[in-house]
């Protein structure tokens, strides 16, 4: 695992990294739910998706839509075993342990805090996505 600063500064050289951003969908979910909701759902997402030692349709588990941490987990590189491993340094051939997992949550929350706007669309407690 990085320091989170040479990380992001890293990520912001690439090209590809660099192209992603929330686009209407994402930014009503990430803003109607809140910082505290999407992070729930990150450490779902992470926990199903990436956490496994081989998970299911490894390369191919994040959708590139529809919430804002799937946007954000490509733009982090914290998509697949394959990106862990280059940017991450977390060896693709074993599960992550919880505290790996919540580096990853961290660096998605990160990516995701500066485009939040709490006073965009007032969370609503009695809704989740799930």
């Amino acid at each position: 695992m990085r320091d989170r600063a040479a990380l992001f500064a890293r990520l912001a050289r690439s090209h590809f990294r660099s192209r992603f951003r929330l686009g209407a969908r994402e930014q009503h979910t990430l803003d109607r739910h809140g910082p505290h909701v999407i992070r729930a759902h990150a450490a779902d997402f992470v926990a199903t998706r990436l956490a496994p030692a081989n998970p299911p349709d490894d390369g191919r588990q994040t959708p590139m839509r529809n919430h804002p941490v799937f946007i954000a987990q490509h733009a982090t590189a914290t998509c697949c075993r394959g990106c862990l491993a280059k940017w991450h340094g977390l060896p693709p051939d074993r599960a992550l342990d919880a505290e790996e997992q919540a580096y990853i949550c961290d660096v998605i929350m990160d990516w995701l805090a500066p485009r939040h706007d709490p006073t965009a669309v007032p969370p609503d407690p009695q809704r989740s996505l799930f």
